[in-house]
């Protein structure tokens, strides 16, 4: 498997990810700013849980943006009648200040917002940190996020999963025809950018067209999947999967009359489900149950994760070869059907087995 090694040994630099990440801590500056313990946190037409019922505080750290998608009144309402209360934490004080906490729900960026939550896990080693910080840095990069599924190299009876033919190329967009000619890599290739700020993508079809990329980037072999992508969501040992409109196949002819670079904001969206659609029934079949329920138990172990999705593509023309083409740590849960039910018996779940 030619992964970016190839070009460049795998790179954590602070510096480099610091860079990257600026945009996302942006976002973060709009965190709600007080805690909600009082009888404000249990109105909104919700009864509060009973008195005997143990209740479960979950400290969330999240950015507006997902705090919006995430917690839902359905969500909150739910969690609420099961014993469960989210509190906003507070960055302007001291986490160890704050709580007392069952759980700590994030998702932010930054060096020392990772530093205060390592230092947070070793002062209070019963809290449960959703997830370990160092183990999101690992899916931030797509460099190492696909070693972990490449490594793993998963054949059994209900399939094999690999990973796309890709290449890292951190800098001068010149040299990137010759470094796809050594790799070896085949026309049409994705890029997408290094570190998974972001879900853009390009498509280039002839080599002349490489120069126009942007380094850092990665470039992946392209992957003809019958234009429908399944996301995996992973809620703990939950799985539920889900179609998705993708990139249309690109057919023999097409690549030899087509040139240029294709821009794209997203591989998929919610606006793009394919549940409903009318499709050939060799494309829409789901990924068989104990394929999915061995490599979601495999890259729990090898991450660290327990909130997590994948991207995952069946290779159009073949019934069980697919490919991991992107890892996503705490994905838009808000999309999928249930998340209320499967989101609470999780966080349950996880103070019932301590």
């Amino acid at each position: 498997m030619r992964m970016g090694g190839e070009i460049a040994a795998h790179c954590k630099e602070e510096n480099e990810e610091e860079e990257i990440v600026k945009d996302r801590e942006v976002e973060d500056e709009k965190m709600v700013a007080k805690m909600r313990y009082s009888a404000a946190a249990i109105g909104g037409g919700f009864s509060p849980p009973p008195s005997t019922m143990k209740v479960v505080v979950v400290g969330y750290a999240l950015t507006s943006k997902k705090i919006k998608s995430f917690l839902q009144p359905k969500l909150e309402g739910l969690a609420r009648n099961k014993g469960i209360l989210f509190v906003a934490i507070d960055l302007s004080k001291p986490l160890s200040d704050q709580g007392p906490f069952d759980i700590v729900l994030h998702k932010l960026s930054g060096k020392e917002w990772r530093c205060i939550l390592e230092d947070y896990r070793i002062t209070h080693p019963n809290v449960t940190v959703l997830d370990p910080p160092d183990a999101i840095q690992h899916v931030y990069s797509r460099q190492s996020m696909l070693q972990v599924v490449a490594e793993l190299n998963m054949t059994d009876p209900y399939g094999k999963v690999g990973v796309p033919e890709q290449l890292v190329i951190k800098k001068d967009s010149s040299s990137i025809p010759d470094s796809v000619n050594m790799a070896g890599l085949r026309l049409p290739l994705v890029a997408k950018p290094l570190f998974a700020k972001s879900h853009e993508l390009s498509l280039a079809y002839d080599e002349l067209s490489l120069q126009k990329l942007e380094p850092p980037l990665v470039l992946q072999e392209f992957i003809n999947h019958g234009g429908v992508l399944f996301k995996v969501y992973i809620v703990g040992e939950a799985i539920k999967v889900l179609r998705r409109f993708s990139l249309p196949d690109v057919s023999t002819r097409e690549l030899k009359t087509s040139a240029g670079v294709y821009r794209f904001p997203r591989v998929s969206c919610a606006a793009a489900s394919a549940d409903e659609a009318d499709l050939d029934p060799h494309v829409a079949e789901l990924p068989p149950r104990p394929l999915l329920e061995r490599l979601a138990k495999e890259l729990r172990h090898r991450l660290g994760l327990r909130l997590f999705n994948l991207d995952m593509i069946r290779e159009h023309g073949t019934r069980d070869h697919y490919y991991i083409i992107d890892i996503n740590y705490f994905p838009g849960y808000g999309k999928m059907p249930e998340y209320e039910h499967i989101f609470t018996d999780f966080l349950l779940s996880l103070v019932q087995s301590k």
